[in-house]
């Protein structure tokens, strides 16, 4: 790839990044951070590969460019002082939205001015296999170029070559370091809500993106520990719940002997059996007194029954005693008249 088709890929992927900005909403903080941290670090790799490679190649190669160069230099500087604005301030900010609006429209004019003007004057003068070569240079540069913007630095060779490696490296330590600890923090995060079953959203990484690059190759690596520890914590809370249960077991075998079939119930039987005994012993307790109330009720019946039937027989015989005492006597009345009438005649 040739140098002039390196630096129009990168201003249409920055200009995709323009777009995104412009379409989100008014309320959008989120995204719009997002978007802005991408510019932030697209535009300062992008200005860097060409104030160390790119500018000082065609100035000092193709005739009646300073010009546009030295301009170049000046709206690079001022793109990166807005860059560094923008960089710490937050996106609720009521000029956030005006300073990023104003970076749009310098880089859509110094983007204009470069492609109609300074690279076609570049390519005509330079040619295919210089250009390539100068591309396969910008293109290693780029992979140690600052993510960062750094407005007070250098920004003509060497001044600029060795402190912006400088500073390239400085960045991705930097950026390193926050999306390692923000990738820490997530699956931490992570840990909690699996272990608690908590629901709460785990807030996406801040940053360039290779902060973000870094916080999600942490967190991948995180999911297979996050994993185990789930698990232990799991397991832990199996054999706390199973001891529980064993003193439970313990405790009702001093009372009486072990089922071996109540035994051999799993933990979680034994747990409903557990939650089951105050509402059996309940139902229990009111079958045993709804029975005794049944028990007495037919008692006294019973009784009632036989006091009844006891004072009828006792009337019936002494009724039936009156009457046999009655004859008696009317029987023994009769019997002495006779012998007395027997006795008065053999006197005679």
């Amino acid at each position: 790839m040739d140098a002039i088709t390196l630096l129009k890929n990168d201003h249409k992927d920055v200009e995709a990044l323009f777009k995104r900005f412009e379409k989100a909403g008014d309320r959008a903080y989120t995204e719009k951070r997002e978007i802005v941290d991408r510019i932030i670090e697209a535009l300062s790799k992008h200005a860097a590969i060409e104030e160390q490679l790119f500018y000082p190649v065609s100035r000092a190669t193709v005739d009646g460019t300073e010009d546009i160069v030295l301009e170049s230099m000046e709206e690079h500087h001022v793109v990166k002082w807005l860059l560094s604005e923008l960089e710490d301030m937050d996106p609720h900010h009521e000029r956030f939205d005006a300073k990023t609006t104003v970076l749009i429209e310098n880089v859509r004019h110094h983007v204009e001015e470069e492609e109609e003007e300074f690279f076609p004057k570049v390519r005509d003068e330079l040619g295919r296999n210089a250009l390539n070569e100068l591309g396969d240079a910008m293109d290693e540069a780029n992979k140690i170029a600052p993510t960062h913007p750094h407005p007070r630095t250098p920004d003509t060779p060497p001044g600029n070559i060795v402190l912006g490696a400088a500073a390239g490296a400085v960045d991705r330590v930097t950026d390193t370091v926050s999306g390692v600890a923000q990738g820490s923090m997530a699956v931490l995060q992570d840990v909690i809500a699996r272990v608690t079953g908590a629901k709460k959203r785990t807030p996406s990484p801040k940053g360039t993106p290779t902060a973000r690059r870094a916080a999600g190759r942490t967190r991948a690596q995180g999911a297979e520990a996050t994993d185990r520890t789930v698990e232990a914590v799991r397991k832990a809370r199996r054999t706390g719940e199973d001891a529980v249960d064993d003193a439970r077991r313990s405790v009702a075998n001093t009372v009486r002997p072990p089922n071996k079939r109540t035994t051999r119930k799993r933990p979680a039987t034994a747990k409903r059996t557990a939650r089951k005994r105050p509402a059996t012993a309940k139902k229990t307790t009111r079958k045993a007194t709804g029975a005794a109330k049944k028990a007495s009720t037919r008692t006294r019946s019973t009784a009632n029954r036989a006091s009844r039937t006891a004072k009828a027989t006792t009337k019936k015989a002494t009724s039936r005693t009156r009457s046999t005492a009655k004859k008696a006597s009317s029987r023994t009345r009769t019997t002495a008249k006779k012998a007395s009438k027997r006795v008065a005649s053999a006197t005679r």
